[in-house]
């Protein structure tokens, strides 16, 4: 076999390796249950916002950006 093939083989079983790790965790997290909603208790009740200026037409004010090529 020439170094192509070998390559082709080993990523296609390494892909494959992968597929079924990934069918496996799946269906390792599907046999825990429903899915539960987080306690309403640990949440914080208050929230706060933070207000940015709105955005400029052009671009930030003050910023020069450097020009690159």
């Amino acid at each position: 076999m020439d170094r192509s093939k070998i390559i082709a083989v080993i990523t296609g079983a390494i892909s494959l390796i992968l597929a079924i790790a990934y069918l496996l965790l799946v269906q390792l997290l599907d046999f825990r249950g429903p899915m539960q909603p987080a306690p309403q208790s640990q949440v914080p009740q208050a929230v706060r916002f933070i207000s940015f200026p709105p955005p400029v037409a052009g671009g930030l004010r003050g910023v020069k950006m450097p020009l690159t090529s």
